[in-house]
């Protein structure tokens, strides 16, 4: 607490200012330099900040990472900027012009909320993580709009606001929890919160089981650029509805309740739905719109005989369909002069990069090819493609 409030002061802000971007292998020498006329405590302290806003800026953008303060926990456990923008435009089309933000770390989801035009209140049991997302709320000029207090969520009145956002601590003191009633607060006490507002958003991690997920509640999983970020449990929506989320878009696949598709032979295109649609169990849902069924029960690779453009999975042409064989992959890839290989696999215990060691030790030309370790009827199988032109 003491080193924020120093680092608020014009010298802290000075010091912040001169340490931004220093190159960690610089950071000895430039602490040496900055002692001789600063607090040795405060000098500490800036390069720290400095180290923690460059690692927010993957999550925050160079601007608002290089104003706002941040903590380890709070850097690894906010929410991407571009996934807080989405929840909290989706709060505002459904009417939303306040919301309780319970458990609100260093303010990442009330900063989306306020620039979305609501009202927050972001409330947080830890003295110093309430004090950062004061602090950040104020750099950003949205002081206005977040109010943030120090208190435990349990015992916080909702009643006043249209809609409540939990993001229950899913880490504890050996690494990240997947028991939804081990959260802290648990997923139950949060599903209790949210089942006393209009609107409810719970932040839940992307394995949560499907039987976990309430009766009342709507399931969202949520990509950016491609990878899953988040689960949200929508209340006062869409009660028993799934969705898959891919951002940048946003665009949005909804559950239609279709039966699991067909396993069928290879066909000339493999489809690899994006892990939102995989994790919403959404797989047939594509397999409809590509025409096509699985290559193995149990595996999500969509194979069709004809190109067709989904955004919900990526297409790639496959040449080849052999049974899974190091030596055989090895000689193919020589004989065809590859010197670019990608390996994707599903179904299969081999390392991508334990094979690529194997089968192209040294490039032998410049194809580039991508293989697919899976299991095609459950035979262990190879499949070698490339992406397919949109």
């Amino acid at each position: 607490m003491n080193e924020l409030n120093a680092l608020r002061t014009p010298e802290g802000g000075a010091l912040l200012d001169e340490v931004r971007g220093t190159d960690p292998a610089r950071e000895l020498a430039v602490a040496t330099r900055l002692r001789r006329d600063h607090p040795a405590e405060l000098v500490s302290a800036a390069l720290g900040q400095a180290r923690l806003r460059q690692r927010a800026v993957a999550k925050f953008g160079a601007d608002d990472a290089g104003r706002m303060f941040f903590t380890p926990n709070g850097v690894e456990q906010s929410t991407r900027a571009s996934v807080a923008a989405y929840r909290a435009r989706r709060m505002r089309e459904l009417g939303v012009t306040s919301v309780a933000d319970l458990c609100c770390g260093i303010g990442g989801d009330a900063i989306a909320l306020a620039r979305a035009g609501i009202r927050v209140l972001a409330v947080d049991r830890d003295p110093l993580t309430a004090a950062v997302a004061r602090a950040n709320a104020e750099e950003l000029g949205l002081a206005d709009l977040i109010e943030v207090r120090e208190a435990d969520v349990t015992e916080v009145d909702t009643g006043g606001y249209d809609a409540v956002f939990v993001d229950p601590a899913r880490r504890g003191g050996r690494g990240r929890i997947f028991d939804p009633e081990a959260y802290s607060p648990p997923l139950s006490w949060a599903v209790e919160a949210a089942l006393r507002a209009p609107h409810a958003a719970l932040k839940v991690a992307p394995g949560i089981p499907h039987e976990a997920v309430p009766e009342a509640a709507e399931a969202e999983w949520i990509s950016d650029g491609g990878d899953v970020k988040e689960a949200v449990l929508w209340f006062g929506t869409g009660p028993g509805l799934v969705r898959a989320t891919l951002l940048p878009g946003p665009r949005t696949l909804t559950g239609r309740g279709l039966a699991d598709p067909e396993v069928r032979p290879v066909g000339r295109f493999l489809y690899e739905p994006d892990g939102a649609v995989i994790r919403a169990h959404l797989v047939a849902e594509v397999a409809q719109q590509v025409g096509g069924g699985l290559l193995d029960a149990t595996i999500a690779y969509v194979t069709a005989d004809e190109p067709r453009d989904t955004p919900y999975a990526t297409a790639y042409e496959i040449t080849d369909h052999l049974p899974f064989n190091v030596k055989k992959l090895k000689a193919l890839l020589r004989e065809r002069g590859v010197g670019v290989l990608t390996v994707k696999k599903r179904g299969s215990a081999v390392e991508p990069e334990e094979l690529r060691r194997k089968v192209l030790p040294k490039p032998h030309g410049t194809a580039a090819v991508t293989v697919f370790l899976t299991r095609v009827a459950g035979a262990p199988a190879m499949l070698l493609g490339r992406p397919a032109p949109r």
